[in-house]
């Protein structure tokens, strides 16, 4: 493939290639520091921590942790909200070379336990809620050895820390909790209190595993995808060289992507960490509220976000009241994002959305549109710096397809992992010859863009006719009464499969099955408009906004067994 072919669409000031060096996350803050030790890292609700403090806390951390027992290649689980802690904990442990095992603040026990069996975790970093709630009855079960617990208000500013308990809504939330004395079980900010910032210097380089990120739940058991200090320290690079107008010590991230997932990790904490930006700090991206306040408050001018909640910010009733043309340049992925979508937010904020495209085995950025040149609508753009990608075979993954062909994407660059943790077999089939087989079905045009037409799994086979669920969401979103919508194959006696679509009306519009059907009947070929329709208050979402057609798919199907199946079509 003639990479020639997307690099010519760059954006002016984009390198076709980066000098990485031997960088890892850990130059990332000490370079900040350096070069801007009294601008502010961090804002929590208000309260304020520079990159000086910021390493006072990391080194402070790193040295306790030490005295706990860690070691390099130790793995430690975090689980906690985008919050001050997180950042401490996370560059902590980079600082000693071990590696972060990344928890989702939502899983239930059973998917906790999985992982930190799966993981070998000796030392986790969790709210005391958490603690109490979720992980004390595992102890015995996994071989966690030491915990460090943690509360929301240990980092909230004065009054805010005080009041903390007796807030209603912290109690609803469960965040008000009594963590009992006993051994092996240490407080953060006890720590922090305790120990100098003089750690041991652990020699860590590239190559060492930074992170445990846990995916490929839809297919079976999660599994950790290994990602090295080099690889996330890349992908931020990548990331920031995108962003080719951002400035050094001048950027305000607003971070509400939550840091436990690749993204919100890559383009909201570290980009943050390279760029020596501030960091805006949202616990719980669902309060909209707080974030169109945090944008106008604090002027960000970097708001990666996922399709879900631009929809949310546009549709946010009192934004009007808000100034939020701050925002200069977002990246969103992990979801599709419709036209009329981008289109609202650009008028809005008067800032640029590029659509973009990565996944956890990756770091996880591989594509992007150009911020501020040639944009196609529906594409995920074009491979970023140092990136390659290849549309192979759906059969085999032997053979490139031509241009505009459809099949499997493929990519390799400095970003891709390391492989999966203690799956060698799953590795092989996923990195061949250098190269991550995606999973994702796209193609290729003659400038170079690439477009997802869906996953190898969500692929609707109808009929004998392959259809991708993309095309009909995109089509269903550009109708106006819509806020979202997701197409899924449920199983078809006569068909195979046959397409239904889940739609959410925007507030205090109505619609009836017959209009959307037309609508959709206006804009697509016959085999491929939905034979069935739901209309929902909500749809099933991931952490990071992604629609989970999987479990729409599943409740489907146990209708199905009860009897009520689709009706003929």
């Amino acid at each position: 493939m003639d990479k020639e072919i997307w690099l010519k669409n760059y954006d002016e000031g984009v390198p076709h290639s980066i000098d990485y060096g031997d960088t890892t996350l850990n130059d990332f803050l000490d370079s900040a520091v350096r070069d801007f030790p009294d601008r502010t890292a961090l804002i929590f609700e208000g309260a304020r921590m520079t990159f000086k403090q910021l390493q006072d806390s990391v080194l402070r951390f790193a040295t306790a942790l030490t005295d706990l027992g860690m070691q390099k290649g130790d793995r430690i689980a975090i689980q906690l909200p985008n919050t001050p802690q997180f950042v401490i904990a996370f560059y902590a442990i980079q600082r000693l070379g071990g590696t972060v095992v990344m928890t989702n603040p939502m899983y239930v026990q059973r998917e906790l336990e999985h992982i930190l069996t799966d993981s070998e975790a000796k030392f986790m970093v969790l709210l005391d809620s958490f603690w109490v709630n979720k992980v004390r009855p595992m102890l015995g079960k996994t071989k966690l050895e030491k915990v460090i617990v943690t509360s929301f208000k240990d980092f909230l500013p004065f009054p805010k820390n005080l009041l903390f308990p007796f807030a209603p809504a912290a109690k609803k939330a469960g965040l008000v909790v009594k963590v009992p004395s006993e051994p092996n079980v240490f407080w953060m900010r006890d720590m922090l209190q305790k120990y100098p910032p003089n750690p041991p210097d652990n020699k860590v380089g590239p190559d060492a595993l930074a992170t445990f990120q846990y995916t490929g739940g839809t297919t079976g058991l999660p599994k950790a995808a290994m990602l090295t200090q080099g690889n996330l320290a890349a992908n931020a690079m990548q990331t920031a060289a995108w962003m080719s107008t951002a400035k050094r010590g001048a950027e305000v991230n607003l971070s509400a992507l939550p840091f436990f997932h690749s993204f919100g990790l890559t383009v909201c904490m570290n980009l943050s960490m390279y760029f020596a930006g501030t960091m805006v700090l949202i616990p719980d991206p669902r309060n909209i509220k707080n974030i169109v306040s945090s944008i106008n408050k604090y002027k960000a001018t970097l708001f990666p976000a996922v399709p879900a909640l631009y929809t949310a910010v546009n549709n946010f009733p009192e934004i009007s009241q808000y100034d939020i043309s701050s925002v200069k340049a977002c990246v969103s992925g992990a979801a599709p994002l419709p036209e009329e979508v981008q289109k609202q937010f650009e008028s809005i904020t008067g800032g640029r959305i590029a659509e973009g495209f990565g996944l956890s085995e990756a770091s996880p950025v591989t594509h992007a549109n150009p911020l501020y040149g040639k944009r196609k609508v529906g594409s995920i753009g074009v491979p970023m710096p140092d990136t390659e990608a290849r549309i192979m075979d759906l059969e085999e993954g032997t053979q490139e397809m031509p241009v505009g062909e459809s099949g499997e994407l493929v990519v390799r660059g400095p970003q891709v992992m390391k492989g999966y943790w203690n799956r060698p077999d799953e590795t092989a089939n996923t990195l061949r010859d250098g190269w991550l087989y995606t999973g994702d079905i796209a193609k290729m045009d003659e400038d170079g863009f690439f477009f997802i037409v869906g996953r190898k799994k969500d692929m609707i086979i109808a009929g004998g006719y392959n259809i991708y669920p993309r095309e009909i969401d995109e089509i269903l979103y550009q109708n106006p009464k819509i806020l979202e919508a997701a197409a899924v194959g449920i199983p078809d006696p006569r068909r195979g499969e046959t397409v239904k679509a889940y739609i959410v009306l925007k507030p205090g519009e109505t619609a009836t099955e017959e209009e959307i059907a037309q609508w959709c009947k206006d804009r697509l070929a016959p085999y491929k408009v939905p034979k069935l329709f739901e209309f929902r208050d909500e749809l099933p979402k991931s952490n990071v906004g992604k629609v989970l057609r999987r479990i729409l798919r599943e409740e489907e199907i146990a209708k199905q067994k009860q009897g009520k199946g689709p009706q003929d079509a």
